[in-house]
């Protein structure tokens, strides 16, 4: 059998199924290569990877961040589930910088606590997820700095200063241009490359 999707495919049970419920259909599914599964909003969404356009980009932001993650932490661009049992979400960031010892567990579902940046790739199955959903989830969670790379409309706006309603602060800046990324980064972010 082959499956192809260009989109985005919501995957629902019959009966609403609880957040753990979720979680266990996720770790048992045998997701088509290319391919991952996070939940949103009761829902297991299975969504295309990243193009592999978008891996310059990745490699610049690792690149430019490496030594200026908070003590402990290390930047990853494998993919992972990061898990906000509160909200009912679970998501796979395209890059993530979280605690090294709060991640080492034996398990696909890490604690989204243990974040101090995401940074997602848009791509036409995620984008109004990766700017509505994440920004409200990443927010209300206290990830620090969400990164929102927006590959369609060529830009990148840094989400910041959490709180319950998202996000209080965020800046825009266009391919191109350089901007500082706000504490506990505290460094310049140079998209002239991409």
């Amino acid at each position: 059998m082959t499956m192809v999707m260009e989109r985005r495919e919501s995957i629902g049970a019959a009966t609403p199924a609880s957040f753990d419920e979720l979680c266990r259909m996720v770790e048992q599914m045998e997701v088509p290569d290319g391919f991952q599964a996070e939940i949103i909003e009761g829902k297991i969404v299975v969504s295309p990877w990243s193009k592999g356009t978008y891996r310059p980009v990745m490699r610049s932001i690792v690149h430019q961040l490496s030594g200026h993650e908070p003590e402990g932490h290390v930047i990853d661009t494998s993919p992972h589930l990061f898990t906000f049992p509160g909200q009912g979400r679970a998501y796979g960031p395209d890059l993530h910088v979280s605690d090294e010892v709060a991640t080492d567990i034996d398990s696909i579902r890490l604690p989204g606590a243990s974040l101090s940046l995401v940074a997602e790739l848009t791509s036409a199955a995620t984008a109004d997820i990766d700017r509505v959903d994440k920004v409200l989830a990443y927010g209300r969670a206290g990830v620090p700095v969400y990164l929102l790379v927006d590959m369609l409309e060529r830009s990148v706006t840094v989400y910041h200063s959490p709180g319950e309603a998202g996000y209080r602060r965020h800046n825009t800046a266009l391919f191109g241009d350089s901007f500082t990324l706000p504490q506990p980064f505290d460094c310049k972010l140079d998209t002239s490359g991409w």
